[in-house]
């Protein structure tokens, strides 16, 4: 997963990169990339349990996306939006000191009818190029490209994030801020992208006190994913065993064989069913045995439609 930090000058979108990667990027207007590993508990656990040579968690990268909004976003910082899974706006919700005046609600409507109209115009320059292609007449993809746009111009979803003053980090958005990013689809939170990027050059052993003496109960980075997967409808699935512990990602809603796929490509194609048991029902016992015991595990065919936390063992043909 891939999401796409953008935001107007002085909104602080290249500190929350850094606190989010634990990189240290300058803001100099070029592109940046950070991948992470996501936080689970879940894996944790398991790997505990089985102890295994490897542990591999899901990963997301984070891509901080350059262009100031003075002028909007320019042709590369487009590009790069469009390689994204996910758009973070990220708004300034602090003093400057310089007597300018904080407006998210603006820059995050604007943001979105910019980003709209940026994508019409791809869709319309295609639509003229395909009328022009067939002498007049409409194709199939003209009309997919119809109803395209039309769902554009209905307003596209996105996380927006409100960088905030250290002493409003334990705050809730602003309710016309929050109101206004949930009518358009969009998920959103606050945070202090500055404290975060402190929380991110503390070794784990030290986070827990330093988050406690902020009020804070866990790093916004893990808020952030968690939202960030809302957004975009993800789950994760596991497969575990001594060799390895791994997290996978699915969307929600993606069936067996398509998260057997994700394993390995064949496996999609050669599919026959998959040993499920959910990661509470294993733990609870906990471990493979006592589970198939108390028929916890089922065998499940090609329909059946993954859910976040299910432990899969597939079973594939040649």
């Amino acid at each position: 997963m891939k999401a796409g930090l953008v935001g107007p000058r002085g909104s602080g979108k290249t500190t929350l990169f850094n606190a989010l990667t634990a990189l240290h990027r300058a803001g100099d207007g070029h592109l940046h990339l950070g991948a992470i590993k996501v936080p689970d508990r879940r894996i944790d656990a398991l790997a505990a349990l089985y102890k295994p040579k490897k542990t591999t968690y899901a990963e997301m990268v984070f891509a901080d996306v350059p262009g100031s909004r003075e002028n909007g976003l320019d042709a590369d910082a487009l590009k790069a939006l469009a390689d994204v899974d996910a758009l973070c706006l990220v708004l300034r919700g602090f003093d400057l000191g310089d007597g300018s005046r904080m407006e998210p609600l603006r820059e995050l409507r604007d943001f979105d009818a910019e980003l709209v109209l940026a994508d019409l115009g791809v869709i319309e320059r295609r639509q003229d190029r395909l009328r022009k292609e067939h002498a007049g007449r409409t194709s199939g993809e003209y009309h997919e490209l119809e109803n395209l746009r039309t769902h554009l111009e209905a307003g596209k979803p996105l996380l927006v994030v409100l960088n905030v003053a250290e002493s409003a980090a334990r705050e809730p958005l602003p309710a016309e801020l929050e109101t206004e990013q949930r009518s358009s689809g969009a998920d959103g939170l606050a945070l202090c992208a500055s404290i975060e990027a402190e929380i991110a050059e503390l070794d784990l052993a030290e986070q827990p006190a330093f988050l406690e003496s902020l009020g804070l109960k866990e790093p916004a980075r893990d808020r952030f994913i968690r939202a960030a997967y809302r957004l975009i409808e993800l789950a994760s699935f596991f497969t575990v065993g001594e060799d390895e512990v791994k997290a996978w990602t699915i969307h929600r809603g993606d069936k067996a064989p398509h998260a057997a796929g994700r394993i390995h490509s064949d496996f999609e194609r050669t599919f026959i069913r998959a040993e499920v048991v959910h990661y509470e029902d294993f733990m609870s016992l906990p471990g493979e045995p006592k589970a198939r015991e108390r028929a916890k595990s089922r065998l499940e065919g090609k329909e059946y439609v993954v859910r976040d936390g299910d432990i899969l063992h597939v079973r594939a043909g040649a």
